[in-house]
């Protein structure tokens, strides 16, 4: 059996991992990974917010790293 994350824990997953900048990109990412209801889920200030401070704070963390 295999375990899907629901949409928001995958939101957070992407934000969390740098591979997604800003918010927008977490949900065209969740869009092209087949997530139903995105606009639905991901709503509201609160959750907005949360990702957006996820995002900047993964993307500030591979820039800081040593390239190689």
């Amino acid at each position: 059996m295999s375990f899907r994350p629901t949409t928001l824990e995958r939101a957070y997953q992407l934000a969390d991992s740098g591979e997604c900048r800003t918010v927008t990109d977490v949900k065209k990412r969740l869009q092209v990974e087949g997530y139903e209801r995105i606009a639905d889920q991901l709503y509201g200030r609160v959750v907005t917010s949360a990702l957006r401070d996820r995002c900047t704070a993964a993307v500030a963390r591979l820039e800081a790293m040593p390239p190689g």
